[in-house]
């Protein structure tokens, strides 16, 4: 193992977990786990279901989030409604074939969004074209709209009624805020509709 690899490793750890650290001490992070866990919550109350796009990793973080909703994450319990918008090669092909890319998301969420229904876009960036148009579509449906994105000004801030910013400019680090702060979310939703918070905090 030579000294550029090792350099490389020890950085990009520094930098990880300078992130994490960075995210649990701030506040306004914190306050959004409980704002957007408590969006979800109250759409899944009202007979609502959430819908998730983002690409390349993102895609990957949209179809985990949406997995910890219909299987579980701490306990068993009831099935949430959830629907990761990148996992059906079918429409995504079609409509990318005759719309275009920046459609892939827009045309989903018209299809399948009704009022109260939330839609998670997650872009590390903030600005990738299907994803905004996306945004642009939930909203215009009357849902819910909540982001996921890094520590960059960008497009998706004037179109989430909350967002969660991860404090990097990285797109491997921001990913990895993003998935913690997305099982925080889920166990807080988990919490908030059957209970456990592991065990009331193990009885205190």
């Amino acid at each position: 193992m030579d000294t550029a690899e090792q350099k490389f490793v020890s950085d990009f750890l520094s930098e990880s977990t300078g992130a994490i650290q960075s995210f649990s001490s701030d506040e306004l992070a914190r306050r959004a786990l409980f704002d957007f866990s408590h969006a979800i919550t109250s759409a899944f109350r009202n007979g609502n279901k959430i819908l998730l796009a983002g690409n390349g990793g993102s895609a990957g973080d949209a179809q985990h989030i949406a997995g910890e909703f219909i299987s579980r994450l701490f306990f068993d319990r009831a099935p949430l409604p959830a629907i990761a918008l990148t996992t059906d090669t079918s429409v995504i092909t079609a409509v990318g074939n005759d719309y275009g890319y920046e459609k892939v998301f827009e045309r989903q969420v018209l299809g399948l969004g009704n009022r109260g229904d939330v839609f998670l876009g997650i872009s590390t960036s903030g600005n990738s074209p299907n994803v905004l148009r996306a945004f642009e579509a939930a909203r215009s449906r009357g849902m819910v709209t909540l982001g996921f994105t890094g520590s960059s000004k960008n497009q998706m801030e004037s179109l989430c009624d909350l967002l969660l910013r991860a404090p990097s400019k990285e797109t491997a680090v921001i990913q990895q805020v993003h998935i913690v702060a997305a099982h925080l979310i889920c166990g807080l939703v988990e919490s908030q509709l059957f209970g456990d918070l592991r065990k009331t905090v193990a009885a205190e």
